[in-house]
């Protein structure tokens, strides 16, 4: 069974995500990002990493920025909303402060349909949660979706299976999220074995 180590940065949302994961033939091993070492993550030996939203910014990640750093596209990794800021610096991009803060809004989001984008409608809706948004470092990172005012809601790395999104897949304003987790279980052992979305 693939393993799945999800780093929760202390989210109310985490398990909503957790949750959604459990429809997929998965071991999943939950770790406070604050309570586990790249030794136990190496123990672990995880086929795909998903790092969690939270509170607060990338410096109040615990281990999630030194992970994605560590595993340098070894392994599928999935950010989410503070996990994407995560990645995001993890590649030399910054944070900052977002001039409208969005809390439980819904945004259209706009996409290229590649990597886990793929078969989503362009638009879709999606719920946000955060105050903080990414500015990129191109060399290494790609835009790979926005909102129509050009608010960045996805990255990917040009060269290894990390996705970030900066709005959340889990919540049910969000259209197709089971879709988008499929798309990045397919980046690993579990390629050939996701069924259709099933919600």
């Amino acid at each position: 069974m693939a393993k799945l180590l999800v780093i929760d940065n202390y989210d109310s949302f985490t398990y909503n995500l957790v949750q959604m994961f459990m429809n997929y033939d998965l071991s999943i091993e939950v770790y406070r990002s604050d309570k586990i070492s790249i030794d136990g993550v190496e123990a672990i030996c995880p086929d795909y990493v998903l790092i969690s939203p939270g509170p607060r910014g990338p410096s109040h990640s615990g281990i999630s920025i030194p992970l994605i750093k560590f595993l340098n596209g070894r392994v599928p990794v999935l950010g989410v909303c503070l996990g994407m800021q995560c990645i995001n610096e993890a590649f030399g991009g910054s944070t900052v402060r977002s001039p409208i803060p969005m809390h439980g809004k819904v945004s259209m989001i706009y996409h290229n349909n590649n990597g886990i984008f793929k078969g989503l409608p362009s638009p879709f809706t999606a719920a946000r949660y955060h105050s903080l948004m990414v500015k990129l470092n191109q060399h290494e990172l790609i835009v790979t979706s926005q909102t129509s005012d050009g608010v960045i809601m996805g990255i990917s790395h040009q060269e290894f299976p990390i996705h970030g999104v900066q709005f959340h897949p889990e919540s049910f304003l969000t259209e197709k999220g089971f879709l988008l987790v499929e798309n990045f279980l397919r980046l690993g052992p579990l390629e050939d074995r996701v069924a259709y979305e099933k919600c």
